[in-house]
């Protein structure tokens, strides 16, 4: 979708549109179109509405939720237009809908349409609103499936990133393995994008390759590249790194190794040193030399004999690729009589030449990385590969090199992660696809889009299900902090309500269940919605920010949680509240909309 000047008489920055350029007003339920027209038709079209988004449930058995998927909203109001072409199929798709109708969609926009939103990256619970749209009831009714398609998945996955990031702990490396498995293009995409933001450090896809220099980050390492939103911060995908800037890391897969019969095949075998004052004309030959003093050193003969030779010619190669960043995937063969000992012949003659002198500073720009593990028993070969690392330290004299980085993948998720912990392993960083980027254990995080309000009169939707019963009303929303700094419950208010007010005791009610209420005195009160948009209005709105901030919120919140509500087994759930103003009109609405039976 090309940028529209849609409220561009705000004198404000033009916002891009939406990443995927089929976010466009079409992307929608067909029946969002056969409401507008309806709307229209009894002239309700420009009827001032309040729709709620919110869902019902924290998913993955948990109890919090991480809220991503705000900003594409906002790049999608800002430019919301129908082309003549789009307003031309609508009308196909309605036979029988009048010309004046087409004259209307034409003229439709977000100029008048307020959006209010938790910001962008925030831990949220159910039924407090997410986003609170504001505006005339035709053109809020289509923002409807487009936001919902937004907010869903983004969120679920960044929650997600979140819970793998628990788990691994913060000293862990997370990376994004999941573009070739994720539901198509966008799946993968969006994926790296929020996984990043959920904590991931960074992804595998890509679509501009990008090696980091080791004095950025000398310990990060990956597969094909990795991700980062969630709470894993590097991505493999390449396509997210050029359009969001997220931290890219890669090597290469057993096909390359696999490719490889002999070292005869490597061509240029020159390696010039760090320093360009000397030059190896035979880099093969030095790491065979290395091959042989680890294979004749008394604590580690006993390990290997003779290692595939077609495998240290992969590596060896790889390494005059990218002798800065060289990284290994060991276990075409064997991981331990082969793969780690051919990894560190290649990794001990890099060291040879990659010295290189600064005043009084001596600097490595020539090292290994250290290995991917993607099979077999990843705890125990994890522990024998740091042995073996730290053994070539202490026996061949190499400061260092018993910190080379273990990455492990191999269809990891949650729970074989938290095994891996229980085992105790030597892996410092994770690289994760399927079950992050698919959300496995759940499908949809089922966020809905409810109207609480029309013409100033609150509506309410009813159901059997006492959870699908809707909270009338415009409203506002905050959450309460208590004497240790956790939050302690979220309260939501009427509109024109007084706020909670710092040291004065406050009524929290459940919604719908009487009996359970609570006595609070915040020693914090934070107001949730914030200004997102404001369409033409000339006020002041919040700017979006960039991704790298969202992602830091997330941290910070994440980390501000109370342990209990945060735990993976049996978390403690979350208080959410209304005002006991507000409890008592729901249930005056409740029963004032609900039909009264008549027993015969």
């Amino acid at each position: 979708m090309e940028p529209k000047e849609n409220g561009s008489e705000l004198g404000q920055k033009i916002i891009d549109g939406p990443t995927n350029p089929m976010v466009t007003p079409l992307l929608n339920d067909l029946y969002q179109f056969t409401m507008a027209y309806a709307y229209w038709k009894a002239g309700k079209h420009n009827e001032r509405s309040v729709f709620d988004l919110y869902f019902r449930k924290n998913p993955f058995g948990g109890e919090y939720t991480v809220f991503a998927g705000l900003e594409e909203c906002v790049k999608f109001l800002a430019n919301f237009k129908l082309t003549d072409e789009e307003i031309d199929f609508v009308q196909e798709c309605l036979p029988g809908s009048e010309e004046a109708f087409c004259d209307y969609l034409r003229g439709l926009d977000c100029s008048d349409v307020e959006v209010y939103a938790i910001p962008e990256g925030s831990v949220v619970f159910p039924k407090v609103p997410l986003m609170r749209v504001e505006g005339p009831v035709g053109v809020v009714q289509l923002l409807e499936t487009p936001f919902l398609n937004l907010v869903n998945f983004a969120s679920l996955v960044a929650t997600n990133a979140a819970r793998h990031r628990f788990v691994a702990g913060k000293s862990k490396s997370l990376l994004e393995f999941g573009a070739r498995r994720a539901q198509g293009p966008d799946g993968a995409i969006s994926a790296s994008k929020y996984c990043y933001l959920g904590g991931f450090d960074a992804t595998r896809q890509v679509l501009l390759f990008v090696f980091v220099d080791l004095e950025v980050g000398e310990r990060e390492c990956g597969n094909d590249v990795f991700c980062v939103v969630g709470y894993f911060a590097n991505d493999s995908n390449v396509a997210a790194g050029k359009l969001f800037g997220i931290p890219l890391r890669g090597t290469h897969s057993h096909a390359y190794v696999s490719s490889f019969m002999s070292t005869d095949e490597i061509v240029d075998k020159v390696l010039r040193s760090a320093d360009g004052k000397t030059t190896c004309e035979d880099f093969v030959s030095h790491v065979q030399t290395w091959l042989k003093k680890i294979q004749y050193s008394p604590s580690l003969s006993g390990i290997f004999s003779e290692t595939n030779q077609s495998e240290l010619a992969a590596f060896t190669s790889y390494a005059l690729a990218f002798p800065k960043t060289f990284l290994a995937l060991v276990d075409t063969y064997d991981v331990m009589k082969s793969g780690i000992p051919n990894f560190c012949a290649v990794a001990l003659a890099l060291n040879d030449f990659g010295c290189m002198q600064l005043m009084f500073i001596v600097l490595r720009r020539y090292k290994a990385l250290g290995i991917r593990l993607d099979s077999g028993d990843l705890a125990y070969l994890s522990r024998e590969a740091r042995n073996f690392f730290c053994t070539v330290e202490r026996e061949l004299k190499v400061p260092g090199f018993g910190k080379m980085v273990v990455t492990a993948s191999n269809d990891l998720n949650e729970e074989t992660i938290d095994a891996l912990n229980k085992q105790g392993h030597e892996v410092d960083a994770f690289g994760i696809g399927t079950y992050l980027v698919t959300c496995y254990s759940q499908a949809a995080l089922g966020c809905v889009f409810k109207l609480v309000e029309i013409n100033n009169q609150p509506r309410i939707k009813l159901s059997e299900d006492v959870t699908k019963v809707s909270i009338p009303c415009k409203k506002r929303s905050y959450r309460l902090y208590g004497k240790e700094g956790y939050p302690l419950v979220d309260i939501m208010t009427g509109e024109n309500e007084p706020p909670p007010k710092v040291g004065e005791r406050l009524l929290c009610r459940h919604p719908f269940n009487e009996s359970k209420r609570a006595y609070v005195v915040p020693q914090r009160v934070e107001e949730l919605l914030k200004c997102y948009w404001r369409g033409s209005a000339d006020e002041a709105r919040e700017v979006l920010p960039p991704l790298k901030e969202i992602r830091d919120r997330c941290i910070k919140q994440l980390e501000n949680m109370r342990p209990d509500h945060m735990r993976r087994l049996n978390p403690t759930p979350y208080k959410v509240s209304v005002s006991a103003k507000l409890y008592d009109f729901i249930h005056f609405l409740w029963l004032n909309e609900a039909p009264v039976g008549e027993l015969q």
